[in-house]
Formats: C-alpha cells, structure tokens, sequence
C-alpha cells in the first residue's frame, strides 16, 4: 500500500500549505466517503485536531442517517461545526421539482456562497478527486473563483512541481483540493487501511442495492450491489464498467458542468 502513502503524503503537504497560506480558512464536510477521507487527512496533518472549522450545507433534503453519522463524528472527535443553509429558499418552497440545477443553485450554491460570506472565509478545503467527474478534471489543487464566487473551468493555470499559487489578489476566494490526484479505489483502498467510519449507506442491507455516492434525497439513487464490506466493495470495483455518480441526478446532461461554473462543490 505504498502507493496509498504517497497520496497521504502529498495530501497531507497541501492541507499543511493551505494553513499556512490562508488565515481564514474552512473545509467542506459532506459526510460521503471522500470528504471524510480528507477529514481524517487532515486530523492526522494537525496530530489529532482540525484547527479550522468544518462546514456541512444542509439543503433541507439530507438522509437522516448522514446527519446522525455528522453529530456522533462531531461528539466523537471534537469537530467545530457550521452548519450552512439558504433558509429563505427552502422556506419560500424551493426544491427539485422546480428543476434540478435551479435547485442546487439555490440550496448548494448560494448556500455555501451565504455561509462563506458570513463567516469571512477566504479558502475553502473540499474533497473533490479529478476522476469523480469530467468538469473535475480541469481543476487545480489551489483553484481560484472570482468576486461571484464562479469558476472558469476553461481557463486554469499548470500546477508543476508541486508549485502552487498561493497568492491570490485580495479579496480573492480559493478553493483547495487535496484529494484531486486520488480515485474511487484509492479512497476505498485507503479506508480500509485506515479503519475509517463510514454511513452504513454505502454497503448492501441485504436488498442487493446500496448507495456507491451520496447525495440529497430527492436526488440521489442506490446502485445494484451486493457488498456489504470494504473489500467487497474493492473487489467490485476494480470490474465494474458503471460510472461512480450514475445514481446522481445533477450528472445529467451538462447539469453539473453549469452547476460547477457557477461555484459548485
């Protein structure tokens, strides 16, 4: 699993240069298995405390077992917590029965844009891995957006080296990717190293399905699967010709290339 370690290492570099870098800093949580990855990534890169806050955006339309998931982790491992929502939207009625991009716009996007605002942050950690979907590829490990919080995923400067700008004009707003270098059977591989805690979501309850990436409720469906355990789930993968977020309703179309423009996770 030397191959594990590497990525551990290079990741761990990122998250320390990040903290160095950005006084006011915060890392997404949203609980699935990639972001929980770079959490435990980032507890091992401080010994044991994350000294930033985590931020979890509550679209009104989470699986109740991810939140349970959340609150133990939070008890468990002293975990400071924000806890993002665009709570005029959800109130004046919004969900994805008013199409799917407008609804992640509003309750993922201007959400997580409101929650940046308030709290002053200027660098965001988020767990995306460049293999996860196609607009993903374009990123870079520190990724700038513009005043709206937007990206322009057409124009992205070569990253050499590990030589990375971590100068930004101010007002600036960074997004941080320590995982873009990682695939699915890395972070699979990696968790059973580890021993990391995971949703039970993500293996079969005896049904034959389970979830392979989590998302909101109304949005997000389970995959034929009948594994029940870490390696099971390594040993399917490492076959399956079924892409990783062919449950999520957002991928459809040019849906997420939109969404990712305008500030997507």
């Amino acid at each position: 699993m030397q191959h594990l370690r590497v990525l551990e290492d290079h990741s761990v570099y990122i998250l320390r240069e990040a903290y160095k870098c950005f006084d006011d800093l915060a890392m997404l949580w949203s609980m699935g298995k990639d972001s929980t990855v770079l959490l435990w990534l980032a507890r091992k890169a401080f010994f044991g405390h994350v000294p930033f806050p985590l931020v979890h955006i509550d679209t009104g339309y989470e699986m109740p077992a991810l939140i349970e998931y959340r609150d133990r982790l939070c008890r468990e491992w002293r975990l400071n917590l924000v806890v993002g929502q665009n709570k005029d939207a959800l109130a004046g009625g919004m969900g994805p029965e008013r199409g799917r991009v407008t609804c992640c716009t509003a309750m993922k996007i201007e959400a997580l844009k409101q929650t940046i605002a308030a709290h002053g942050w200027t660098a965001v950690i988020l767990g995306i891995r460049a293999d996860e979907e196609g607009t993903r590829a374009k990123e870079r490990y520190f990724s700038l957006r513009d005043k709206h919080g937007e990206w322009d995923f057409r124009d992205q400067p070569p990253e050499l080296w590990d030589q990375f700008n971590t100068t930004f004009p101010a007002g600036a707003h960074v997004r941080v990717h320590p995982l873009l270098d990682w695939t699915e059977l890395n972070i699979w591989e990696y968790l059973e190293l580890e021993q990391i805690p995971l949703p039970p979501l993500y293996f079969d309850q005896g049904n034959g399905t389970r979830y392979r990436s989590l998302g909101c409720v109304p949005c997000t469906g389970t995959v034929n699967s009948c594994a029940s355990t870490i390696p099971q789930i390594i040993a399917e993968l490492r076959t399956t010709t079924v892409a990783e977020r062919s449950g999520r309703a957002q991928d459809e179309g040019r849906g997420m290339e939109t969404l990712r423009k305008l500030g997507h996770m």
